[in-house]
């Protein structure tokens, strides 16, 4: 691994990633092309002497307060999403073994035959011998979103940063799908976020990051490079919170 750490802004990153950007351009499950090109972008930064963790989303699969729930029980749904997010872990964690990137899958869910069951310090453990962490199955209880669970094992693992991937540039004033006019900010406030409904981050996840001063960068990951440019400190890329 080529050390150079003295030239990073991040030395310890989690980044968060959702099930939805696992489905590339299909509509439903995993393109396998999208994992490998996600896997050759964790490389690129690891390679710098990054320590890495991830968290994957299951909304490609399933997501409990979908159309797809229907009627179920809401905790029976987040569950079934809890167990949609070990799959999609288990198919990162392929892909980067495939580009000689040693990683480990640590689920909140125990699930042996599959994943490490999650432990705070073996976590920490696997990161500072170099591997690239994937938790799954979000925090493990229902009513909680993936967003909350990245925020709550960044904390955990003491990341300097949460990397909130997006396909889009960062947070605007308004949805840029939807509204021309929408305004991209370079730099906002989680305060702001939260005041003005800006639905990048689910509210409780904004707000464990605010009360322990961890800041996010929201980027588009659709832009090759972007991950390595945010760790290295490039100005420019994605939104600041904090």
């Amino acid at each position: 691994m080529t050390n150079q750490t003295d030239s990073l802004a991040y030395r310890r990153v989690l980044l968060k990633i959702s099930g939805e950007a696992l489905m590339g351009e299909q509509n439903y499950g995993i393109d396998v092309n999208v994992a490998r090109s996600v896997a050759e972008e964790l490389k690129a930064v690891h390679d710098l002497g990054v320590q890495v963790a991830v968290v994957v989303g299951g909304g490609n699969i399933f997501r409990g307060v979908s159309k797809s729930a229907g009627n179920m029980d809401r905790s029976s749904a987040d569950y079934i999403g809890m167990l949609a997010t070990v799959m999609n872990a288990v198919v990162l964690q392929d892909a980067l073994e495939k580009v000689d990137v040693h990683t480990r899958v640590l689920s909140a869910i125990d699930i042996p035959q599959l994943a490490e069951s999650f432990i705070r310090r073996r976590a920490v453990r696997h990161l500072e011998k170099g591997r690239v962490v994937i938790f799954a199955a979000g925090t493990g209880n229902p009513y909680f979103t993936t967003d909350s669970a990245a925020a709550l094992r960044a904390l955990e693992i003491k990341a300097d940063i949460i990397l909130k991937a997006t396909k889009v540039d960062g947070v605007y004033s308004a949805d840029p799908m939807t509204d021309a006019t929408a305004e991209l900010f370079n730099e906002i406030t989680y305060r702001q976020m939260l005041e003005r409904q800006l639905k990048v981050m689910d509210a409780s996840a904004i707000s464990l990051c605010m009360d322990n001063n961890l800041p996010i960068i929201v980027f588009n990951m659709r832009e090759p490079g972007n991950i390595k440019r945010v760790v290295i400190g490039e100005r420019g890329v994605g939104t600041k919170v904090g």
